[in-house]
């Protein structure tokens, strides 16, 4: 990162828009647009190159004016190298200097608390106003691995236990435990304890909370506690309106927001023709057939998919996937963007682009950038 630090401010590397959640639509689009990269690693592929595609899907990110840019944890799957979110956001951001970076999220049941107030306390301090703290309850894994990564076989429980937890987080993150409670002594640094010490000066700035969801709960949650929420729609397209109206319905104004603000993620790949376009997102849509029937794997090539014999079952499956995904040409993926936006009234969008090479999706956002005539 460039310019000297400054122990009071952060530096000239600071950024900060406003409330730290809601983004500036940039060019024609109809909300800010931002990324969630999965740092899928394809078949011919590593995971070294997989790390380095994210940083410069990042920086493509922060020149073209994405608003943020988001990892997300995975965990056992040979295509998805983003088992550790903090460690990759630390590496993005010794990259980059003002696009938000943030996980989408870090699935807390996963996680003791403290340990994820620490890191992302430790990514503020490296990245001062620019870092987002998503949350989800699921293990973003099969059964088997959450148990590894738990030690625990309550899975149902932990989940269950979703809204303590978070509560428990936030209280590290503000440094906010009562007199008398067991964890009151317990500080989490770099937190604002370190502006309390003698002699102590801390940066203003805490990462903002965001919950994420595929169905109600956390929609429910998130309005309740007046939280910003990501939904994702990528996935569980279904669950979208419902949950967005749950959200809103549910909403009660805090300190961090006085209204709702709710982003949604959408699978989309833009090309320079439909064909090309069409041939990359089976890449993903073979990946994810796969991952479904218990064969989880690197992410296939397009020939690959294009020669794979899909039985009756999975072309019903790649059908309603692809439904989902918004591809084409560049006025195409434009068309179905603003289209989702209106039909969903998200504030924002974040698009995650399934392709098996890095070139591919990295292009993808060049196109969706010029389409929408963003700067840069």
């Amino acid at each position: 990162m460039s310019g000297e630090d400054d122990n009071r401010t952060g530096g000239p590397t600071q950024h900060d828009d406003g409330d730290g959640i809601r983004g500036t639509a940039r060019g024609s689009a109809p909300v800010p647009l931002s990324v969630l990269d999965l740092v899928t690693v394809g078949a011919g592929h590593t995971a070294a190159g997989a790390v380095r595609t994210a940083v410069d899907l990042a920086r493509t990110a922060e020149r073209r004016g994405f608003h943020r840019y988001w990892v997300a944890e995975h965990h056992s799957m040979p295509g998805v190298a983003s088992s550790s979110p903090a460690v990759l956001l630390a590496h993005v951001a010794a990259h980059t200097e003002r696009i938000r970076l943030g996980s989408g999220g870090v699935m807390l049941p996963n996680h003791a608390p403290l340990v994820i107030a620490e890191q992302f306390g430790t990514l503020e301090a490296m990245a001062p106003g620019r870092i987002d703290l998503g949350l989800g309850r699921a293990p973003g894994t099969d059964g088997a691995t959450a148990a590894a990564l738990r030690r625990t076989d309550g899975l149902h429980e932990d989940a269950d236990q979703f809204p303590q937890q978070l509560a428990e987080l936030t209280r590290f993150l503000d440094d906010s435990f009562p007199d008398g409670h067991p964890y009151a002594r317990i500080h989490a640094v770099p937190g604002p304890v370190q502006a309390t010490s003698p002699g102590g000066v801390q940066s203003p700035h805490r990462p903002p909370l965001w919950l994420l969801g595929s169905s109600g709960f956390s929609a429910r949650l998130a309005g309740s506690l007046g939280l910003p929420f990501a939904f994702a729609h990528h996935f569980s397209a279904a669950n979208t309106l419902p949950a967005l109206d749950l959200y809103r319905a549910s909403f009660r104004p805090s300190e961090v927001l006085a209204e709702p603000y709710a982003l949604i993620g959408v699978s989309a790949l833009a090309a320079e023709d439909e064909r090309e376009a069409r041939r990359q997102v089976m890449t993903g849509a073979l990946a994810m057939v796969r991952l479904r029937t218990g064969r989880p794997g690197l992410v296939p090539g397009p020939e690959e998919a294009e020669a794979y014999p899909f039985n009756e079952l999975e072309r019903g499956f790649v059908d309603g996937w692809l439904s989902n995904v918004v591809h084409g040409t560049p006025d195409a993926v434009r068309q179905g963007l603003d289209d989702l936006a209106k039909r969903t009234g998200a504030d924002e969008l974040m698009i995650t682009a399934n392709a098996h090479g890095p070139a591919a999706r990295v292009r993808s956002y060049e196109l969706i950038a010029d389409v929408y005539g963003f700067a840069g």
